[in-house]
């Protein structure tokens, strides 16, 4: 894929904070990619266990490509909260009795990465961070701007008739004990974002980006799927916890049914991508929509 050269005026430096799970970091990694290819400067916050995970692929972007994508780790106090040795991630929390130690844990990075902000010769321009992450709203108040990253929509007032039973809820949605606070918290955050990235793009979900933005009152950019900007299967194997995974070999039907429907939202999918598609363009809106907040910002 072609990287953009701009000049230093014009270079941005994002920040991107995945919270620390599988479905949550493999997309920021991407995204990390496609916003450097614009010619931005990206740091990747993240802990030493998790950067593991993503460190081959960040690695031949650099060399290879030339993209500047630095990536900074702090480790989590795992001890200090009573939480396994090495637990780093949500999926090597044993049990979900813990996950209240984890947020805990993850919230004293705060601390640390703001005096990290602080020495950036390029300071940050943007903070792009999972909607889980509250604290980052307060970090990003005295220093940029905060655009949230979210895998899904869930709205009133949708442009079809869904109807989803309480079973099918995600457990973000679901009664947890102790963590009431903890989602006060995060909707506050997500309110005080000035807009949402969404990896999804508007041909598989027409009218939803629109209804969305209407309903959050906020700027939302549909920029997937991000996982097109990998040129290399490498690359697509390197972005996260390896694991097996098992293929069922019948072909009746309704498998050849939803293969022939997958094959045609590929297509529209790689249309969305690429130059002048709609994702592809919602990535320079974005980019040009940070540039200008920023100017505005320093003129108050």
């Amino acid at each position: 894929m072609e990287t953009k050269m701009v000049s230093k005026a014009k270079r941005l430096h994002f920040i991107l904070i995945p919270l620390m799970a599988q479905g949550h970091l493999i997309p920021m990694v991407d995204i990390s990619k496609i916003l450097a290819r614009q010619g931005n400067i990206i740091t990747i916050v993240s802990t030493p266990q998790n950067a593991s995970r993503f460190a081959k692929t960040v690695e031949r972007a650099t060399s290879e490509s030339s993209l500047q994508i630095n990536v900074v780790t702090f480790p989590i106090a795992y001890k200090e909260f009573g939480l396994p040795e090495n637990c780093e991630t949500l999926d090597t929390l044993p049990s979900k009795d813990l996950l209240r130690k984890f947020y805990d844990a993850v919230d004293k990075i705060q601390e640390p990465l703001e005096r990290f902000l602080e020495r950036q010769e390029i300071p940050p321009s943007c903070i792009i961070s999972d909607k889980c992450l509250y604290w980052t709203s307060r970090t990003a108040k005295a220093r940029t701007s905060r655009f949230l990253q979210t895998q899904s929509l869930s709205i009133p007032e949708m442009p079809h008739k869904v109807e989803i039973a309480g079973s099918q809820l995600p457990g973000a949605f679901r009664k947890l004990e102790n963590m009431d606070d903890v989602r006060e918290k995060m909707c506050e955050s997500e309110s005080e974002a000035f807009g949402v990235i969404v990896n999804s793009f508007h041909k598989l979900e027409p009218g939803y980006a629109e209804a969305y933005a209407k309903a959050i009152k906020k700027k939302v950019w549909f920029v997937g799927p991000v996982s097109l900007c990998n040129d290399r299967m490498v690359d697509l194997f390197d972005r996260g916890n390896n694991c097996n995974i098992a293929i069922n070999g019948i072909e009746d039907g309704e498998f050849l049914r939803r293969r022939i429907r997958i094959q045609e939202l590929a297509v529209k999918a790689r249309e969305a991508v690429e130059v002048k598609g709609s994702s592809s363009s919602n990535v320079s809106l974005f980019i040009q929509d940070v540039f200008e907040n920023l100017i505005s910002n320093r003129k108050v």
